[in-house]
């Protein structure tokens, strides 16, 4: 928190410069017009935190059900595996978000379905994807991590597969793989900016909106770095806080 301090701090210096090549009056909450240009973008936070959300959640549950196969003995489920991981983690997130937004609905159509995809899915989608290549990697390099005796000795006292990741597996995993989830979802909640391309109202649409109208791009983006400042510093607090309760459960 001290450093978005600083950083606030240093626009209120900026901004009671009497040099003309600074505006940071439109974001001056000192100012009525200041004021409804804040309140204006802060009102994006809530489309792009429900977006990280949502995108999230999928995308870890797309990664789990597609390293799985990444795991077992047989050729063919690993070969898929390897080709999902490759082919999506080498697409960038633009283009893939626009074959979703503009591709997906004419192949729905040419298959007799009118199934529409609105910014709003069509983000999450895009996010969920792009992402889970990445969370199957790490939850493969986390199930991995677990020494093989522990399966072997849930398999001794009669645990199924399934049993065996659900109960020993995957809950020593998941502590391991914790921080670099935080890392994705902290990615997802950046790259969700690219959703203004397809006219989603989150924060960075709000943004360049407020660019169009003010003509002030250097103070409106500075404001919108630090409203993603402040949900990175939120996600990472809470990532710790996390840590810490897993850490006191697996001690006791």
């Amino acid at each position: 928190m001290r450093h978005i301090a600083g950083f606030m701090v240093l626009l209120t210096v900026a901004g009671c410069s009497s040099s003309t090549s600074w505006g940071w009056y439109v974001i001056d909450p000192r100012t009525t017009s200041g004021w409804i240009n804040i309140k204006f973008l802060i009102s994006g936070m809530g489309s792009t935190i429900l977006i990280s959300l949502i995108a999230a959640v999928l995308s870890i549950l797309i990664g789990l059900v597609v390293t799985l196969p990444g795991l077992s003995t047989r050729w063919y489920w690993r070969i898929f595996n390897r080709f999902y991981v490759e082919i999506i983690r080498s697409i960038p997130l633009l283009p893939m978000l626009f074959w979703v937004f503009y591709g997906l609905p004419l192949i729905f159509k040419s298959m007799g379905l009118n199934i529409p995809i609105d910014p709003f899915w069509g983000a999450i989608i895009t996010l969920a994807i792009s992402d889970s290549a990445f969370t199957a990697e790490i939850y493969r390099a986390g199930i991995q991590s677990i020494p093989k005796g522990q399966v072997e000795a849930a398999q001794t006292v009669g645990l199924n597969y399934p049993q065996t990741m659900r109960y020993v597996v995957l809950p020593q995993a998941i502590r391991l793989i914790l921080p670099p989830l935080a890392n994705q979802f902290i990615y997802i909640v950046k790259m969700s900016a690219f959703a203004s391309v397809i006219g989603m109202q989150e924060l960075t649409r709000r943004a360049n909106e407020l660019v169009v109208s003010e003509y002030r791009p250097l103070e409106i983006y500075s404001l919108l770095i630090v409203e993603y400042l402040v949900l990175v510093l939120i996600i990472s607090a809470g990532v710790r806080w996390l840590e810490r309760r897993l850490s006191r459960g697996e001690r006791q």
